[in-house]
């Protein structure tokens, strides 16, 4: 061994090392493994970034992707050409030749050019699916009728091919692809039973192949494939040769199940404490979109069973609501199909009742859903009732020509929703008062606006006592001040409506009468307060002398 690696006596760790790095770079040169400098500013580790990255990222990735499209594209133009001269088989055998060309070449380029390899995988998967389309259309006499049987099994033959073929290669996109060829034979074939099942079949492909492979985004891709394929059968096919066939009532049926379906493909989360974004953005779009094509569908389509469908739509949605709320503890999810359950369920009660009556089922519905609410914890379906009643209240009061009592269910509704909030806020982890608040507030307006068209005139102060005293006895019933807060505004209300009206209005009999009871239940009450007043500071002030 060379002597210079002797380690000297009395030499320092510095030195030591000193030396082992020089040695270290007389091989590294020598082996011509020298690094470059990292540039000023620069973790000495990081990799230089190349000048014109986005020059070789253009070049390399972006005209690949765009060329090949151009490619595939040209070959479909061919395709779809009519070639007079030729027979009607010919144009599709052409297809397919390209189609297994574009194969070969993206086999033969899977290891030196793999991102080509992968596009070309895609317009091969693309003019396969395009050179069977063409057997039925696209030319002067097709070789296979549009929408035929033998078309229709070919078509579903090569969408069979193409997804086998996506799933073999686990390409999220090339899957994405085969199954909008599954989607694009839907509207090919045309019949209402195949579009509707085909339909079912795809959007429960597509939550197996998220489920399977973990791909949190297909189920958004099947989500938006499948309604808006539903929405362009529906109002009209726009494939040409193809006409739209009346859709029957089963259709709605077919729908829910398929919203069902789509929904499974939002569960399963790992973790239950954390809302999962994807997960909730698939419940918004196949709450929206799902219960939207549904309602307009049955609106435009199925007037005669408009109710009864509303009605079924509302116990899918409220299903849904119950199992994400039971298996996933999703908040989120929970609020989405929750309120459009109850919407559909709303729908349902406008059109199978008459107004005014139907106020009274709308308000009643708002009991069930604050019920619910409880159940679920969610202070979302709580807040969003709140505001549903209240548009309710406006629009009776607008609308009602005459006052049937209606406006009583109103307020002993807002009461009664109170005291559910009230007795179950911890459930509901509600830290304020502000919803409990509202409705009782709402409860302070609506029923002397109610008794006040209900009752005649000479009796409304009474009236108007009345509830004062109702709410006083509440407050002796669940002690709570704020019943007592609410007996004292209908008292000042009373005193200020007589003051206004009843001056002017009464005649001198019910004038004398009303002021001469407000004015002795003002006493009484101020009596009581008093007495209680006094017995609390006699109660406080023995404690205050033995201290």
């Amino acid at each position: 061994m060379d002597g210079s690696s002797q380690l000297s006596p009395g030499e320092t760790t510095a030195e030591k090392l000193a030396r082992v790095e020089a040695r270290l770079a007389r091989v590294e040169r020598y082996l011509q493994l020298e690094t470059e400098t990292a540039g000023a500013g620069e973790h000495p580790g990081a990799v230089p970034r190349p000048e014109g990255e986005l020059e070789f990222a253009v070049g390399q990735k972006w005209f690949a992707i765009v060329g090949i499209l151009v490619l595939a594209l040209g070959a479909a133009f061919a395709l779809s050409l009519p070639f007079a001269g030729l027979p009607a088989f010919v144009p599709p055998l052409l297809g397919y030749g390209v189609a297994a060309a574009f194969f070969l070449l993206a086999w033969a380029a899977r290891r030196t050019f793999e991102l080509i390899s992968a596009n070309l995988r895609g317009a091969a998967m693309a003019l396969l699916y395009f050179a069977t389309l063409r057997l039925g259309f696209f030319g002067d006499r097709p070789a296979l009728g549009a929408g035929s049987p033998a078309e229709a099994t070919l078509l579903v033959l090569a969408v069979a091919l193409n997804l086998a073929l996506a799933i073999r290669w686990k390409s999220p996109w090339l899957t994405g692809l085969a199954l909008a060829t599954g989607y694009a034979t839907a509207l090919a074939v045309g019949s209402p039973w195949f579009v509707l099942v085909a339909l079912t079949v795809l959007a429960a492909k597509a939550v197996a192949i998220r489920r399977r492979y973990g791909w949190p985004a297909f189920t958004l891709v099947g989500i938006g494939l499948t309604y808006a394929t539903y929405l362009l059968w529906a109002v009209g096919n726009p494939l040409p040769g193809r006409v739209a066939a009346a859709a029957p009532p089963t259709s709605l049926g077919f729908l829910l199940a398929i919203a069902v379906i789509l929904a499974a493909g939002s569960a399963g989360r790992r973790d239950r404490g954390a809302e999962d974004a994807v997960a909730n953005l698939g419940a918004l779009f196949n709450c929206g979109a799902a219960y939207s094509l549904f309602l307009f569908h049955s609106l435009a389509s199925f007037g005669p069973i408009f109710a009864a469908a509303q009605g079924a739509a509302s116990l899918v949605f409220l299903a849904l609501a119950v199992a994400f709320w039971v298996r996933e503890r999703s908040r989120v999810a929970t609020f989405l199909y929750a309120m459009t359950g109850y919407l559909a369920l709303s729908f349902a009660i406008i059109k199978a009742s008459e107004v005014p009556e139907v106020f009274i089922w709308l308000s009643l519905q708002s009991l069930v859903v604050v019920a619910t609410a409880i159940w679920f914890q969610s202070r979302f379906i709580v807040v969003a009732n709140f505001l549903i009643y209240a548009a309710i209240v406006i629009a009776y009061m607008a609308l009602a020509q005459v006052e049937t009592g209606i406006s009583l269910a109103f307020g002993v509704v807002a009461l009664v929703t109170a005291r559910l909030l009230n007795w179950q806020r911890d459930r509901l982890e509600l830290k304020t008062e502000l919803m409990r608040n509202a409705y009782l507030v709402s409860a302070l307006v609506v029923l002397p606006y109610a008794l006040y068209h209900l009752v005649p005139g000479a009796y409304v102060g009474f009236a108007w006592v009345g509830v004062a005293l109702f709410y006083y006895g509440m407050n002796l019933i669940v002690r709570n001040p704020k019943y007592r807060w609410m007996g004292h505004a209908t008292l000042l209300f009373t005193a200020f409506y007589l003051g206004i009206v009843g001056i002017n209005r009464l005649g001198p009999l019910h004038r004398i009468l009303s002021f001469l009871f407000l004015g002795t239940v003002l006493l009484i009450v101020s009596l009581i307060f008093t007495r209680a007043r006094s017995r609390n500071q006699s109660a406080v002030a023995p404690s205050q002398s033995k201290i």
